[in-house]
């Protein structure tokens, strides 16, 4: 690391000193990576940092998904539009070339419009990875003032009869106007931002309660949790699990597996809850040993074919990230040690090497199974997860300047 850069994120940390606060970052474990594995995520890395850099000067818009492995865009971003920022910050972060970093606020200001958005849940997908990155490693104001105000377009979402965020649909729309799906766990950070960073309870309180929503209606006894639970949205009344992307409303997605692995070890670091953190082991510990042996998840869990199913290795990058979280959070190396044999699976197995024509990093994702909708292709959250999740092993003081890793 030079110098120079140093001086660049000390003065980021400055800005961000009320965010990140007094707690030092998750780092309890005395652990140390294996040579080969270490050796092996390097070389990913590089990978991935060489190819984000190939194509990133003619990336114009947001990247959702490939089709015959050249990225397919939206202009506004989708759900999925802080990802392509997000990667670019950490291929800043590993690399040191400033280039990703001009690429990648001129990505995050392209997201400026949908801050004031209230017809999607995604508001923390969007702008987490982008916009309170960019405040966290720039100071600058434009883009903390962007975040909370995109949270504030979030809890407006938010069904006090009962005490749930919505997913789907604009606020006039009746129509999915009770749903609720795992995905929306990882949305919560975002109002954990806003409250640190305007003092005002109602942000923490809102994902608080959603939280425990989830906790309550989601988790089955075996630690397993279905894609959607569906509520009444006037009385606020419980009425069943139920499923868009997993197999059934009694399978088990992995991505929303995942989702809620990372999504409730967060909320445990924001609140010192211990519930919350009882809950993501139990997920994680469901999803460790639903792990064929190539460590790479299967689109469900429990769909008929598993596990002999098609992969989806955006739901390991995620799950990897959560793992490494939830280690630290626990001070059990278990879940440590297969975050680095799932990262290491992704590495060696499911990368585009052996492409010359790949826009993306990683391959073998499925987007929506049940669907038909993007079966074996790359997407951008999985090359996101990947490259957070190798960074969290091999520069964990890099990632917390980035997504903050401290816990209350």
């Amino acid at each position: 690391m030079s110098v120079s850069r140093r001086t660049v994120l000390a003065t980021a940390a400055g800005a961000a000193a009320a965010y990140a606060s007094s707690a030092q970052p998750a780092q309890a474990l005395a652990t140390r990576t294996p040579a080969q594995t270490e050796r092996t995520l390097r070389v990913a890395a590089d990978y991935a940092v060489d190819k984000v850099r190939s194509v990133a000067p003619v990336v114009k818009a947001f990247p959702v998904g490939t089709k015959f492995e050249k990225w397919v865009y939206s202009q506004n971003g989708d759900w999925v539009g802080g990802f392509w920022p997000g990667t670019l910050w950490m291929a800043w972060l590993y690399s040191e070339d400033d280039a990703f970093r001009t690429w990648a606020l001129e990505s995050a200001q392209r997201l400026a419009p949908r801050q004031y958005d209230t017809s999607t849940h995604d508001l923390g997908f969007l702008f987490y990875p982008s916009w309170v990155t960019a405040w966290r490693l720039t100071g600058g104001e434009a883009w903390r003032a962007g975040a909370v105000q995109a949270a504030d377009s979030l809890i407006q979402r938010y069904n006090p009869r009962g005490h749930f965020i919505r997913a789907w649909g604009a606020l006039t729309d009746p129509n999915n106007a009770g749903r609720v799906i795992i995905d929306t766990m990882m949305n919560l950070d975002l109002l954990a931002f806003a409250g640190s960073q305007t003092g005002d309870e109602k942000y923490l309180n809102v994902a608080v309660e959603h939280a425990k929503t989830v906790q309550r209606t989601f988790l089955r006894p075996n630690g397993s949790i279905p894609h959607v639970f569906d509520f009444d949205p006037d009385s606020g009344a419980p009425i069943g699990p139920n499923t868009v992307q997993g197999y059934s409303p009694t399978s088990c997605w992995s991505r929303g597996q995942a989702w809620g692995v990372y999504g409730f070890t967060t909320m445990y670091r924001r609140t010192a809850n211990r519930e919350f953190l009882a809950t993501a082991r139990k997920l994680a510990d469901f999803a460790v040993g639903a792990l064929s042996a190539d460590h790479v998840p299967v689109w469900d869990y429990r769909a008929p074919q598993q596990p002999y199913d098609v992969k989806d290795a955006s739901a390991g990058a995620i799950m990897a990230c959560g793992l490494l979280d939830l280690s630290e959070a626990t001070g059990s190396n278990k879940y440590r040690e297969v975050a680095l044999r799932v990262l290491t699976a992704l590495s060696e197995t499911c990368l585009t090497r052996n492409s010359s024509r790949a826009d993306a990093v990683v391959a073998r994702c499925t987007r929506n199974r049940p669907a038909e909708d993007g079966i074996e292709i790359s997407l951008p959250y999985a090359d996101y997860y990947l490259l957070e999740g190798i960074l969290r092993v091999l520069r964990p003081q890099d990632v917390d300047r980035a997504i903050d890793l401290s816990a209350r």
